[in-house]
């Protein structure tokens, strides 16, 4: 098949995929699609909201669309990497056994990941970098497609171990959840109250995601659009000659090359699932948001006058 047509099939696919996923999740059409367009990019996402939006459902229900094996893991401050990895136990004849850990799966929810100390939160680091764990001197494959999808709660900050800007770094997405509209959560209490139970259909098999990476990968790239993302994030570093003024006011650090990168490979996935063959500046716009914004730290003077991370990064668009 040639990539014109895999592209035209690839949005068929999309298209039911976000019906499926539609059956059980009401609205958050933007965050099913950040998260969508993450895994076929290849990268992890971070999801920021409070208690009670639904985080672990969509993920549990976008898992079952894709035909992925899924594993919840919910971090604590006394998770140990082992927890998380697995750990060699003695058998009955005495000789060490493997056992595998709750990371071994296609795509891993990691909740409330700023609840555990930071050696915990190295260990998953190794796997969303690596695709691959290393217990007592051993080196363990994951198998693919591997995905990350870590939940932060952003009221409750007692007891937290927020994750480092290098780790922070590592995820492709950072997605803000917002509560649902007036019609979204009435729409909400009528399908959860009710005895009616949606059967979410697998609609992809691990191979075909690989398949719809790699086509992802394919997908050419005019230089102008890749100029285009490069000089926005050089925008993003308050001591480099091309950012604004605004930009030296309130950005204490701006994003490095990983978020060029990131930038590319989702205005491609973006365009693809909207039936274009090649991505252009619009593109990118449209996943700039997602992509920058954890990688803008702001300074106290922004956290003071109340400046936003979408208005740092729109005024770079």
């Amino acid at each position: 098949m040639s990539d014109v047509a895999a592209v035209k099939q690839f949005v068929k696919k999309y298209q039911s995929l976000k019906s499926e996923i539609a059956k059980v999740i009401v609205g958050q059409n933007e965050v099913v699609d950040q998260i969508l367009i993450s895994i076929f990019s290849g990268g992890h996402a971070l999801l920021i909201g409070v208690p009670g939006l639904a985080k672990t459902l969509m993920v549990n229900t976008i898992a079952q669309a894709l035909g992925l094996d899924f594993k919840r893991i919910q971090f604590t401050p006394d998770l140990m990497p082992s927890d998380i990895l697995g750990s060699e136990i003695l058998d009955e004849n005495r000789n060490f056994k493997f056992i595998k850990g709750p990371i071994f799966a296609n795509i891993i929810l990691a909740d409330e990941i700023n609840r555990t100390p930071p050696k915990t939160q190295a260990a998953l680091l190794e796997a969303m970098q690596e695709r691959a764990v290393t217990v007592a001197g051993h080196h363990y494959k994951l198998s693919l497609p591997y995905f990350v999808l870590a939940t932060q709660n952003p009221i409750e900050q007692e007891g937290t171990y927020p994750l480092p800007e290098a780790q922070l770094d590592r995820f492709m997405f950072a997605i803000n959840l917002k509560y649902p509209s007036f019609e979204e959560e009435v729409q909400v209490v009528k399908t959860t109250t009710s005895d009616v139970v949606n059967n979410i259909n697998a609609l992809f098999t691990a191979e075909e995601i690989i398949n719809f990476q790699q086509l992802i990968r394919r997908i050419p790239v005019p230089d102008n659009v890749i100029e285009y993302a490069v000089k926005v994030v050089g925008k993003t570093r308050p001591n480099e000659p091309s950012a604004s003024e605004f930009v030296k006011e309130y950005v204490d650090w701006g994003a490095g090359p990983r978020a060029s990168q990131n930038l590319i490979l989702a205005a491609k996935t973006h365009a693809a699932i909207n039936g274009k063959f090649s991505p252009d500046i619009e593109n990118v716009k449209a996943v700039a948001n997602g992509i920058l914004r954890h990688r803008v730290i702001k300074n106290y003077k922004a956290e003071a006058e109340g400046i936003t991370d979408e208005q740092i990064i729109n005024s770079l668009l």
